[in-house]
């Protein structure tokens, strides 16, 4: 059978992207070499945007339910954590659950919407047509092909997709090696729990099941060379070394190392080919910030494509994926480069500068509020599109309703309900916030858009005066407006419509 989209890869970054195109009626198959799902939980974390996210299709409440809710989070392990708390989200929070967890909530969504999800199966190759990409599998059976119109990689630093499109993959190699162990801690320490000095740093984490979560490094660790795999004792004694305890560690679930090769693909589309997740970047995990900034390339691709597949879309829809997502990746590379700087500064001066930034972020709450935003992803924004969208360039300032393009719209309370309880995956939501009985834009719905018509209350800050935006269906603005006059506001936004959907 062949398939609309091919996903090579069922982690969280295929299985959402997967659910997102069934919303759209799109078909699709999930290729996974794994029989099941690993119980090793790589990514700890589901950040705000995420939750923003998945609450935009109303799938938010399970993992609401299961994770458990933190106040913030750390950069480089600065003794001052960031306070989410400050953010403008209706989750300002981190959740800390299991990636076996949110892969198990994400795969039954997926199944529930129709996609095929074929485990044990591996994609080994592709080849590219003009119309289609033929795409090579070992299944259980032998090898397979099967045609799809396009093929996206979520599997992996080591993606087969990407080097199958041969797609370079620049970056540095490791320098650091980082220990982690999920264990049982018989006097565990407070949450979010962490340490650094001269002899090493390490954080705690708590864990469903009992467990809790050691993570750090020290000095020593500052190598290329591999030591080999991680003892419980040596986790032992490095915990003592750092902190001055074992906390009472005993029955190891899991003890593993991860390095700070950081690498970026040149191109994250190719052809029909698209990448996302770690297949486009590779980094440090500090902060817990790979998996979530993966869903949102998954985010912002699928709708792309279904877009594109449905056919109300502009052919050049799907060049935006790469110009929009690749900066994102250029970001969590240096802000990952750069908190390896600050977890590996032991000597006296490096600690010195640490107390600096830690008083900073204390005393500067808007220093906080701007790593938060960036380690949350909800500070991304994307540049316009639109003819009705200006760029700021060189000291020219936007204004009022400008500022809004390309930025993540707030949850606006809009009548009896709120934006993200509008957003849907398969189309853009035109927000008529005019107030106007005869309804001036409501004649303007066609396929891949919806209009609604409400009251705003409480608008937040940047969405004063506005009487219309354009939503996109990942909750970016592509477009709003404080235009006063009815015919001025139809006008200039049947223009954008002109450039975002297919006359």
């Amino acid at each position: 059978m062949n398939y609309q989209v091919v996903v090579a890869g069922a982690g969280p970054v295929g299985l959402w992207l997967a659910a997102e195109l069934r919303r759209c009626g799109i078909t699709v198959a999930v290729i996974e070499p794994r029989t099941e799902r690993d119980t090793r939980s790589r990514a700890l974390t589901v950040h705000p945007r995420t939750i923003e996210t998945f609450a935009s299709r109303g799938v938010h409440h399970p993992f609401i339910t299961e994770g458990m809710p933190l106040p913030g989070g750390h950069f480089g392990v600065l003794d001052s954590r960031l306070d989410f708390r400050r953010l403008p989200s209706p989750f300002p929070c981190t959740l800390a659950l299991p990636q076996e967890r949110t892969e198990a909530l994400l795969e039954r969504q997926a199944l529930e919407l129709g996609a095929t999800i074929l485990r044990g199966h591996e994609v080994t190759g592709l080849s590219e047509g003009p119309d289609s990409v033929r795409v090579q599998i070992q299944t259980p059976n032998g090898p397979s092909t099967t045609e799809a119109a396009y093929l996206v990689g979520c599997d992996g630093v080591r993606s087969t997709v990407r080097h199958a499109a041969g797609i370079d993959f620049p970056g540095t190699p490791s320098t650091v090696l980082g220990w982690l162990g999920d264990v049982v801690l018989d006097e565990p320490p407070a949450p979010g729990h962490s340490c650094f000095g001269p002899a090493g740093t390490l954080m705690a984490a708590p864990m469903p099941g009992g467990l809790h979560r050691l993570v750090g490094l020290a000095p020593r660790d500052i190598t290329t060379a591999w030591p080999g795999d991680l003892t419980l004792e040596e986790l032992r004694e490095n915990a003592i070394t750092v902190a001055g305890t074992d906390f009472g560690m005993r029955d190891p679930v899991w003890l593993s190392r991860f390095g700070n090769a950081t690498r970026l693909a040149a191109q994250y589309r190719h052809g029909r080919v698209f990448l996302a997740g770690d297949a486009a970047h590779q980094h440090f995990p500090a902060g817990g910030v790979g998996m979530n900034v993966g869903i949102q390339d998954a985010a912002n691709l699928a709708w792309k494509l279904a877009a594109t597949l449905n056919d109300w879309a502009p052919d050049t829809l799907l060049d935006t994926y790469h110009a929009e997502r690749h900066p994102v990746g250029v970001d969590l590379t240096e802000t990952s480069r750069a908190q390896v700087a600050l977890m590996t500064a032991f000597t006296p001066e490096g600690l010195a500068l640490r107390s600096l930034l830690s008083q900073l972020i204390t005393t500067l709450p808007e220093l906080n509020d701007r790593l938060a935003a960036q380690v949350s992803s909800l500070s991304v924004t994307y540049p316009p599109a639109a003819p009705g969208a200006r760029q700021v360039t060189g000291v020219q300032q936007l204004t009022g309703a400008e500022q809004l393009t390309g930025t993540r719209a707030d949850d606006l309370a809009v009548g009896d309900t709120s934006l993200f309880a509008l957003l849907r995956a398969d189309g853009y939501l035109l927000l008529d916030l005019t107030s106007s009985a005869d309804r001036p834009l409501h004649h303007l719905a066609r396929p891949g858009l919806r209009v609604h018509t409400g009251t705003p209350h409480l608008l937040p800050a940047g969405w004063s005066g506005v009487r219309a935006a354009l939503i996109r269906p990942d909750g970016h603005v592509a477009w709003a407006s404080a235009e006063h006059h009815d015919t001025t506001l139809v006008n200039d936004l049947a223009a954008v419509l002109a450039t975002t959907h297919r006359r």
